[in-house]
């Protein structure tokens, strides 16, 4: 990806493909794949409002995809904006069958891939 008019474009093409994240098979679907993904220093809030690290992110991930992974999943509202060169804030709400949640993805484009900085799931009340 050039820096360029279409940038933000091309940015939000890229990451609608890759949200949900950890959701997209064609992303990979393993431990090592989903590594991959993580940018150093990866953090996330749940929809719990609890803090997970890195590893426990991955240890989850690979928990959850060691069967096969039955989805069904809407994205709503999605929106991209650029925040700082290169880096990109992701936001959206999602119904995972009646599960309500917003999510807010920071993405980073560094050495000609995607990675993930910082992910936050919070659930919306009835």
């Amino acid at each position: 990806m050039t820096r360029s008019a279409s940038t933000i474009e091309q940015a939000t093409a890229a990451l609608r493909a890759r949200e949900p994240i950890f959701h997209h098979a064609e992303f990979g679907t393993s431990r090592a794949d989903f590594a991959a993904m993580l940018a150093p220093g990866f953090w996330e809030v749940g929809a719990s409002g609890r803090k997970y690290s890195k590893s426990v992110v991955l240890d989850t991930l690979e928990a959850r995809h060691a069967a096969p992974v039955q989805e069904n999943f809407s994205v709503m509202d999605f929106a991209c904006q650029e925040i700082a060169p290169d880096l990109y804030l992701v936001t959206y709400r999602l119904d995972q069958g009646g599960r309500l949640s917003r999510r807010a993805t920071i993405w980073r484009y560094f050495e000609s891939s995607w990675k993930i900085v910082y992910h936050q799931g919070t659930l919306i009340a009835a």
